[in-house]
């Protein structure tokens, strides 16, 4: 079983940043690809950004790019997703997920996922 968990999440006014923090782990010391998703309300959960397990191979959405950045901490349990230049279209739920392997934009690919962490950007 792996323990997904996320946290970071708050309020910011459009143009702030915020930093969201995952950690997955397991029993073992085992690395696992990450995937950040989101959900605004009344919308379907769409994949934000991901990061592979072993390369460190980095993946965004189109409007992540040049804004967003994934990245893994010392502790290579953790992943960080770094949000500037906000805009209230970020607002919404923010989920991590977890796989082995490389990650994916599909979120039916992953198995594991943390409970979510609310932003709100407020204009």
């Amino acid at each position: 079983q792996v323990q997904v968990v996320e946290s970071g999440g708050g309020t910011r006014q459009v143009g702030g940043s915020l930093r969201l923090e995952c950690t997955a782990s397991g029993y073992t010391s085992r690395v696992y690809a990450v995937g950040w998703f989101r959900q605004a309300p009344g919308k379907e959960r769409e994949f934000v950004a991901g990061i592979s397990a072993s390369d460190r191979v980095t993946q965004y959405s189109d409007f992540a790019k040049g804004r967003f950045t994934i990245s893994r901490g010392n502790s290579l349990d953790t992943v960080y997703l770094q949000m500037d230049r906000l805009k209230p279209e970020d607002t919404g739920v923010y989920y991590c997920a977890a796989r082995d392997g490389r990650a994916t934009s599909s979120d039916a690919n992953y198995p594991w996922w943390g409970q979510g962490t609310q932003v709100t950007v407020s204009a």
